[in-house]
């Protein structure tokens, strides 16, 4: 795992669209996990941004989405079908056939997330899986002591998870109480992972998941086992983490990020 630190959540942002965006270019049929929430909106706007001005091309892309609300249709403003479609779907040449999300609708719940982790295999897996980092620590909906080895499936959401995402909605009793989420396990089995982490909020949360011990408590930790995984944060978030100098010196040294300095 490697930590980058910026200035500024734009910075990181910046970054980690450019990230996305050389991968895309390397190869055009990425198959790319997205994630929700408030910091990936100004991560999309900048994808946006590289499709209409430099001609990044999402055309023979492929996405899969972390999670879904239970109960919720797609075309609902609350959906996450309705957010992505919102701050990316419809503003980039993605195939909206290749646009794939979890559907908290369906009848039968357990049959959708085996046939939501089929639809993944069958794409070839994963190649770059998109995360952010909950209040909690978790990843997608993988709450508090959900196992590390965990698929895709139904997921009761915490207290403290309500709280937080029932901001998002007009009538906060409208929250869902469970959702769809890919699990721990199908998560850990992509090829690449890119955390984005901003804020002064996220800044004890984060310590923990990068430098404190892997637990189901905190699910994010569980990126500390992967083999290709880079955590992108502003100064802010990365305030509380004990090795901050080494993330610095390594990020201004290593030829590795030699084209992300000084832009």
């Amino acid at each position: 795992m490697q930590v980058i630190i910026r200035p500024t959540a734009e910075e990181a942002s910046w970054l980690v669209a450019r990230m996305i965006g050389k991968c895309l270019k390397a190869k055009p049929d990425l198959v790319l996990g997205l994630a929700t929430g408030q910091t990936m909106e100004r991560l999309y706007s900048m994808m946006v941004k590289l499709h209409l001005s430099d001609g990044l091309d999402f055309s023979l892309c492929r996405t899969f989405n972390l999670d879904e609300y239970v109960g919720l249709p797609a075309d609902s403003p609350y959906s996450y079908r309705h957010y992505m479609k919102t701050h990316l779907f419809d503003h980039v040449n993605l195939d909206p056939r290749n646009t794939h999300l979890p559907d908290g609708n369906a009848p039968d719940l357990s049959a959708e997330c085996v046939r939501y982790e089929e639809t993944i295999k069958r794409s070839g897996g994963i190649d770059l899986q998109l995360l952010g980092l909950g209040k909690v620590g978790h990843i997608g909906f993988n709450e508090p002591l959900s196992a590390l080895y965990s698929r895709t499936r139904e997921k009761a959401l915490t207290p403290a998870t309500i709280a937080e995402n029932s901001r998002m909605f007009k009538d906060p009793a409208d929250m869902p109480r469970r959702a769809i989420t890919m699990g721990v396990g199908t998560i850990l089995e992509s090829r690449e992972m890119i955390m984005l982490v901003n804020g002064t909020a996220k800044a004890d949360i984060l310590a923990k998941a990068v430098e404190g011990p892997i637990t189901s408590m905190i699910t994010a930790s569980a990126i500390q086992l992967h083999p290709d995984c880079v955590v992108v944060t502003d100064e802010e978030a990365a305030s509380k983490l004990q090795a901050r100098e080494y993330y610095h010196w390594v990020f201004e040294n290593e030829p590795e990020w030699a084209e992300y300095r000084g832009k």
